[in-house]
C-alpha cells in the first residue's frame, strides 16, 4: 500500500485534515494534536498578526475557479482568493490564500505574515509541506500542479517551491502519522528544551517544560510568560444596576447614570452580585468571547454561571469520568488534595500565629500522615475534620489584638460573626474561581473524586481549592482584618446572621484580588507566578495526570 492509499484508509476514520493544522503538526506534534484533535486555542502576538495580514486575502470578493472554455483568442486566467477545497482520497481540506494560473495549470500561493528566511530552500519545512498539500488537493479536482508560491508579507517576497516527489512523499507520511496519531487518541511527547516553545502560543495549555520536568525531573522549567494575567474578573454588585454593550466596553447603568465601564479585552470574567440586570448583546458578545459570566446572590453565595459552548477537549472529560468511577483513584488524587489543604494550614499558622504551642503543628502534621495513609474514603473525611477542627481552634491567634474580631469555631449558612462572614465570601469566590479555571481548560466541574456529586455543587471545583482554601481564602481574610481594611462598621447582623455591607464587600474583594494577582515563586518549578495563574497550571497538571503523562498530580504547598 502505498502512502497515498494510505491516506485514503485513514480518511474513513477520522474527519477531513485541514492542511492549516498539517503546518502546526509539522512544526510540532503534539501542537497540531492539541489544536486539532482537542481544540485547543491561544491568542499571541504572532496569531493576531498572521489574521491582520491575512484581512486583504478574507475580504476580497471569494471567486470559485473558472472552468470555462476561452471565448477569445486568449487563455483564460484564473485569479481567485479564499479558495475552500477538498480531497476525499487524501482526506484533506484547505482553504487556499490565492489560486492563480492559465487555463487548466494553476498554482496555490499561500501568504505568511513574517519575512523570507534566509536558508538554502528559503522556506521551513512547515510552510512547504502545507503547500504542497495544497496542490495535491488541487491535482485531486483535476487541475495540473506542479509548484506553489509563498508570499512573506513582511519582506514582499513570492518564494517558489516545486512539489517534487520528496516533498510529496514527505507531506503524505505526515498526513498519516497526524492522522493515526488523532485515530488512537495519544497525545504526542513535548519538545524537550525546544526553542521552539518559547514563543510557542500554546505553551501555557502544553506545559512542554513542566510535564518533561515531572517525568524525568530533567531540564529545569523555562518560566511561563506572562506570569500574570493582563485580564481580570469585573465585578459588579450595585444592585438595580444595569451591564449594556458599547463598542468594545461594558458599561455599568443606573437608569441614565454611568456607574463604571471596563473595556472587554480587560475582562475576563463578568462577575454579578445580586440583582443585576445584563442585557442580550453583553450575553451574546460574552460567549463569542469565551468570557464566562458569574453570579453571587447579594450575601456572596455563588450559585451560576453562563459561559458559550463547552470547551472541544472531549479526551479530558473521558479521562476524567474514567478516573471518577475508579475507587482506587479517586481515593489517591483524594489523599493528595487533603494532604496539602492540612500542610498549607500548618503552614498558615506557623507563620501568622506565634503562640500555636509546637504540639498542635505536630498533631497537624500526624494529620498529613494519616491523610497520605487512610484505607478508604470515610476515614478521610475524618482526619480531615479533625485537622480542621484542629486549625480553627487556634485561627483567631492570627487575628491582630484590638481589631473586635472574635473567633471561635467554624460555622456558616448563615455566618454568626464576621469572621465567619468573611471567609464564607472567600471560599465562595474560591469555589466560582476554581469552576471557570476548569470550565475554561476542558474539566466537568460537576464531577470531582473526593467531593462527590451533589445537585449544583461543583465537586471537582471543591476538590481542587482544598489546598488553596488557606493560601488565598484565609490568607485574604487574616490580611484584611488585620491591615485594618475591614472593620465593624462594615457588617450588619439581620436575625442572628451576619453580612457584609455593600461597601465592605468592595474593600474585601480588592483584598482578595490583591492575593490572586499576587507572584510567588512555585514550589515545584522555582519560576515566578500569579495565584491566579497557578490554578490554571494545576488545573492543567491535573489533566496530564490524568491522561497518564505526568505519574503524579502535583500539589501546590508551600513552605
Amino acid at each position: 500500500m502505498d502512502a497515498a492509499t494510505d491516506s485514503a484508509a485513514g480518511a474513513e476514520e477520522v474527519p477531513p485534515l485541514p492542511v492549516r493544522m498539517l503546518n502546526e503538526y509539522t512544526y510540532c506534534p503534539r501542537l497540531g494534536y492539541l489544536m486539532w484533535v482537542q481544540g485547543e486555542f491561544m491568542d499571541s502576538a504572532d496569531t493576531v498578526d498572521g489574521r491582520f495580514q491575512h484581512r486583504r486575502v478574507d475580504q476580497e470578493k471569494k471567486r470559485r475557479i473558472s472552468r470555462r472554455a476561452p471565448v477569445d483568442d486568449g487563455p483564460v486566467t484564473i485569479h481567485a482568493r479564499s479558495v475552500s477545497l477538498a480531497s476525499d482520497r487524501l482526506g484533506l481540506v484547505a482553504k487556499i490564500d490565492l489560486v492563480e494560473g492559465e487555463c487548466n495549470r494553476v498554482t496555490p500561493v499561500d501568504y505568511k505574515r513574517g519575512k523570507r528566511p534566509h536558508i538554502p530552500k528559503g522556506a521551513w519545512e512547515p510552510e512547504m509541506v502545507q503547500l504542497c498539500a495544497q496542490g495535491l488537493i488541487l491535482r485531486d479536482n483535476g487541475f495540473e500542479c506542479g509548484e506553489g508560491v509563498l508570499y512573506f508579507a513582511a519582506s514582499r517576497e513570492r518564494v517558489p517551491v516545486v512539489f517534487d516527489g520528496a516533498l510529496i512523499a514527505r507531506t503524505l507520511e505526515l498526513v498519516d502519522l497526524m492522522r493515526k496519531a488523532a485515530r488512537e487518541g495519544v497525545v504526542p511527547p513535548p519538545l524537550v528544551d525546544s526553542p521552539k516553545c518559547p514563543r510557542c502560543a500554546l505553551v501555557s495549555i502544553c506545559l512542554p517544560d513542566e510535564v518533561t520536568f515531572l517525568q524525568s525531573q530533567a531540564h529545569e522549567p523555562r518560566p511561563l510568560f506572562p506570569s500574570r494575567d493582563d485580564a481580570l474578573p469585573f465585578y459588579v454588585q450595585h444592585q438595580g444596576a444595569r451591564v449594556r454593550k458599547d463598542g468594545d466596553v461594558l458599561k455599568i447603568m443606573e437608569r441614565d447614570e454611568l456607574l463604571a465601564e471596563g473595556r472587554l479585552r480587560e475582562i475576563s470574567q463578568l462577575v454579578l452580585f445580586g440583582g443585576v440586570q445584563v442585557s442580550t448583546g453583553v450575553i451574546q458578545e460574552l460567549c463569542k468571547r469565551g468570557i464566562p459570566m458569574t453570579y453571587l446572590s447579594g450575601g456572596g453565595w455563588f450559585y451560576g454561571v453562563t459561559h458559550g459552548m463547552s470547551h472541544k477537549n472531549v479526551e479530558l472529560r473521558r479521562h476524567q469520568y474514567r478516573t471518577a468511577t475508579d475507587a482506587s483513584r479517586s481515593l489517591v488524587l483524594a489523599r493528595r488534595f487533603v494532604q496539602a489543604k492540612i500542610a498549607n494550614c500548618r503552614t498558615l499558622l506557623r507563620r501568622n500565629a506565634s503562640t500555636v504551642p509546637e504540639d498542635v503543628l505536630d498533631d497537624l502534621k500526624g494529620d498529613m500522615r494519616r491523610a497520605g495513609e487512610a484505607p478508604t474514603m470515610e476515614t478521610l473525611l475524618g482526619v480531615e475534620g479533625n485537622s480542621a477542627q484542629r486549625y480553627f481552634s487556634w485561627f483567631s491567634s492570627m487575628l491582630a489584638n484590638g481589631m473586635g474580631f472574635a473567633f471561635e469555631h467554624r460555622n456558616r449558612r448563615p455566618p454568626k460573626d464576621p469572621v465567619n462572614a468573611l471567609l464564607s465570601l472567600a471560599y465562595a469566590m474560591l469555589a466560582r474561581e476554581w469552576t471557570t479555571t476548569l470550565l475554561a481548560v476542558g474539566f466537568d466541574p460537576y464531577l470531582g473524586f473526593y467531593h462527590q456529586p451533589r445537585y449544583g455543587r461543583p465537586a471537582l471545583a471543591l476538590d481542587l481549592m482544598e489546598e488553596f482554601r488557606p493560601l488565598i481564602g484565609d490568607s485574604a481574610v487574616i490580611t484584611a482584618i488585620n491591615n485594618e481594611e475591614i472593620r465593624r462598621r462594615d457588617f450588619i447582623e439581620t436575625l442572628g446572621a451576619v453580612a457584609l455591607t455593600p461597601v465592605g464587600r468592595s474593600r474585601f474583594i480588592e483584598v482578595y484580588e490583591r492575593r490572586m494577582s499576587q507572584e510567588i515563586t512555585h514550589p515545584v518549578f522555582g519560576y515566578t507566578i500569579s495565584y491566579r495563574r497557578v490554578l490554571e497550571v494545576q488545573a492543567r497538571l491535573l489533566g496530564r495526570h490524568l491522561a497518564g503523562e505526568i505519574p503524579e498530580y502535583p500539589s501546590f504547598t508551600t513552605r
